[in-house]
């Protein structure tokens, strides 16, 4: 990888390769600004691959009147399924009445302000459930007997991210993947941009305006630009979620009030597996990794254990995934308050100071109006910015309505018939019709090549390699998919192996954007 030459100019510079970060560069780039992204590591490498995986409103926000941010993201929910209907799909969550927790009449009236805030065209409307006469309450305790169910949105987390990059790259934006930002030198019109890769390569450029998507060192990126906010701060908030083998049947998930007075989710996961989180928890950059403690698992446990018959203690914990949220520091008396909404600090003004935006706050569901908020905010400092699109435009592979998502994974079912229909569907889940770019002409799975485990063969590594920016086993086991839960050691090991002996050498459009 190659970055960009001594001293171009871009119109806008990203900082920082997640969800906010990538959903920005996406839409200036397709509004015809010249766009680079950098990130210091992988895309998604933090944050915005540790969510519950959900695209929804927010339905415990409504209790502290955040009427707006849940208004905004049940909108955001079908235009999001629309976009991609191959990586987020509707799930519908049953939320069971527990003696002693918010009551029945209060849940009803809460879920409908959930379905009426904004109009619904896909997603089910709520349900009243008998849970003794009714499937979803087989694997609850007896004496929960009344529950509701309504509609919500299911997502891949990091592959959002990873297509909204790709569509931006197509774009024409320049997504430079382990290259941080090493220095920012403000001029009267115009920032001074120093790049750093990870091989010691260092590049200056020069652009316009900066936007700092930094998340969880976002007020870091601030302070190396000499920029220290009167008016916005960060509040890191840790957010643990644990994996265990499945616990319950069906596709619907589970949300549960717990005794202090949070939700917590339980989902079906990759097939064999069921999630659950997520905790909150005030976090410093002093307290080192982020990682989930003893506490949080034990928390988790016992939440869902006043709910299901199976109960489950911290040994059953296959896996664990911690992220720090950037949230924007409203004061709040707990992390579990604190508010999801977004914050936009704009710094300078274009004529005698250069431009800095940075974003405090935010969640996956919202990032695309965030990008759009974002561009409006710095529309006067872009006149040659096109106007906004992303409203009804498809992420890569997304380009089918979807209604017809059965219909395309059965098409593809019938022209590979040769392969494993687990696996099909699984392709298809990750990249909708561009799973045809990845299987071709094959004829069987010896035309794949070398093959790892669980149908990941190598022409799928090439495909991550040359479109999805995967350099590493990590990339494509925990990001790109979550094959890591299926495959072991010795698969990752074959793969950084491949990886080694292939990546430099592929021909592609690389990671800073350029044809090669």
């Amino acid at each position: 990888m190659s970055l960009p030459g001594q001293c171009d100019m871009y119109d806008m510079v990203v900082i920082g390769g997640g969800i906010n970060g990538v959903g920005i560069a996406r839409d200036a780039a397709g509004r015809g600004l010249k766009v680079l992204l950098c990130e210091k590591n992988d895309l998604a490498a933090h944050t915005s691959s540790a969510s519950s995986k959900l695209i929804h409103g927010g339905l415990r926000y409504l209790e502290h009147n955040e009427f707006r941010l849940v208004r905004e993201s049940l909108k955001e929910r079908e235009i999001l399924l629309r976009a991609a209907p191959h990586i987020i799909w509707p799930m519908r969550i049953v939320l069971p009445v527990l003696k002693g927790m918010r009551p029945a009449w209060m849940l009803r009236i809460g879920l409908f302000l959930y379905d009426n805030l904004y109009r619904r065209s896909i997603l089910e409307a709520t349900k009243r459930l008998k849970l003794r006469d009714a499937p979803e309450g087989t694997a609850l305790k007896p004496e929960l007997t009344t529950g509701f169910a309504y509609s919500d949105c299911w997502a891949d987390d990091a592959r959002l991210v990873a297509l909204s990059a790709a569509d931006a790259q197509a774009r024409g934006a320049q997504i430079c993947t382990r290259t941080a930002c090493t220095g920012l030198t403000r001029n009267a019109e115009h920032w001074q941009v120093e790049l750093t890769q990870t091989d010691g390569d260092v590049r200056q450029i020069e652009s316009r305006v900066i936007v700092n998507a930094a998340g969880p060192w976002v007020d870091r990126v601030a302070h190396m630009a000499g920029h220290f906010s009167n008016s916005a701060g960060v509040r890191l908030v840790k957010g643990s979620h644990i994996v265990t083998r499945r616990l319950f049947s069906g596709d619907h998930g589970y949300i549960f009030q717990s005794s202090d007075g949070r939700v917590i989710f339980a989902m079906p996961y990759e097939n064999d597996f069921t999630l659950i989180g997520t905790t909150d928890v005030d976090y410093d950059f002093a307290e080192g990794e982020v990682a989930i403690s003893d506490a949080e698992i034990s928390y988790l446990c016992d939440a869902v254990n006043d709910y299901f018959v199976r109960a489950i203690a911290p040994e059953d914990v296959v896996w664990t995934y911690s992220g720090v949220r950037p949230l924007y520091d409203d004061k709040a008396a707990s992390a579990s308050v604190a508010t999801r909404d977004y914050v936009f600090d704009l710094a300078g003004d274009g004529k005698n100071d250069a431009v800095l935006l940075s974003i405090y706050g935010g969640k996956l569901t919202t990032f695309r109006k965030l990008a759009e908020h974002a561009m409006e905010k710095l529309g006067r400092f872009l006149p040659d910015a096109e106007d906004a699109w992303t409203h009804d435009a498809a992420l890569p592979g997304g380009e089918f309505a979807f209604e017809d998502r059965a219909a395309i994974i059965s098409q593809f079912e019938r022209d590979y018939a040769w392969m494993d229909a687990d696996v099909i569907r699984r392709m298809v889940r990750s990249y909708g019709t561009n799973t045809r770019e990845i299987l071709g002409n094959a004829q069987s799975p010896a035309d794949l090549g070398q093959h790892f485990g669980g149908g990941l063969y190598a022409a799928e590594l090439t495909y991550l390699v040359r479109h999805e920016f995967a350099q590493t086993a990590q990339d494509i086991l925990w990001r790109r998919s979550k094959l890591g839960l299926h495959l072991g050691a010795q698969a990752e090991a074959e793969i950084g192996a491949w990886l080694a002996e292939n990546c430099t050498r592929m021909t592609t459009p690389n990671h800073t954007g350029d044809q090669q």
